[in-house]
């Protein structure tokens, strides 16, 4: 099937899938905005190219989707062609509006990917061989996975009913790491170290980390003091941060949360034990 697809939201997100998809061979009949933008085709209201499309991609933020809906469905005549299917690329939205969809016949669903568009001109590299969460009537779920094997990804079926839960395991992967690195360089800063060098070494460091974890389970990569079982070494970090309880307060949490890994690694349990009574100040 030839996939001409048209895109509603030329922000980050928008205009990423936009660049993914004309290296990947998909005609990509409009890219929508509510002001005119460099990447942006069309701006204001909905143009009626959008009826030549076979798919709708609704590139925008939650709040907007069910009047993204609205507006292709208004008039005498939906703007969407009647065989088209209509995405969202949220990780949590439900949105009312897809059972005015379905009322019409067309299909709609989810096609999120896991990828962080922080850089649109990034995102067919980042897209090739990511993954993409997809959900929805099967037409859509058929439709979500044309469009990942024309941008290299491959897709996951989100569970029924768990899309807060699907979507919180995305933030564990994709923000959360960027808030400790932000912290392990503000750490070195703190102590004298520029922040050119700082920022670079924290930079490296979860840039080798993560290398590790390819082609295998995540747990398996774990190092450190807990992966060790070196109880002397947690002591001292934990005197070492002392002195800022936010820092504090991390550390011990996450390594509350690293001690099941170690235990599945095969550290022995007496050590970790032993280790968790001094991350509680036991």
């Amino acid at each position: 099937m030839s996939e001409r697809v048209f895109i509603i939201g030329a922000g980050r997100v928008g205009q990423g899938l936009a660049r993914a998809f004309r290296l990947g061979g998909v005609d990509l009949v409009g890219l929508h905005g509510r002001r005119p933008l460099d990447m942006a085709t069309s701006s204001g209201p909905v143009p009626h190219t959008v009826s030549s499309a076979n798919v709708v991609i609704l590139a925008v933020r939650d709040e907007q989707i069910d009047d993204a809906v609205a507006e292709l469905l208004s008039g005498r005549s939906p703007l969407v062609a009647p065989s088209a299917v209509v995405l969202h690329t949220s990780g949590t939205a439900e949105p009312a509006s897809f059972a005015d969809l379905a009322a019409r016949g067309i299909a709609a669903g989810t096609f999120h990917p896991l990828v962080p568009f922080v850089r649109p001109d990034r995102a067919p590299e980042l897209l090739h061989g990511a993954w993409v969460g997809i959900d929805g009537a099967p037409a859509a779920r058929a439709a979500s996975r044309r469009l990942a094997g024309h941008v290299g990804a491959r897709t996951l079926d989100i569970p029924a009913g768990q899309k807060a839960a699907y979507h919180s395991a995305a933030v564990f992967a994709a923000n959360f790491p960027v808030a400790l690195a932000a912290m392990g360089s503000d750490l070195l800063q703190s102590l004298g170290v520029p922040s050119r060098s700082a920022d670079g070494a924290v930079e490296s460091l979860m840039r080798a980390s993560v290398s590790n974890i390819d082609g295998g389970p995540p747990g398996a990569a774990l190092t450190g003091p807990i992966a060790r079982g070196d109880l002397a070494m947690v002591r001292q970090h934990l005197a070492a941060l002392r002195r800022d309880e936010r820092l504090l307060g991390v550390y011990r949490r996450l390594s509350l949360a690293t001690l099941p890994v170690a235990a599945r690694n095969g550290v022995d349990p007496g050590r970790l034990r032993e280790i968790e009574k001094a991350l509680r100040g036991q």
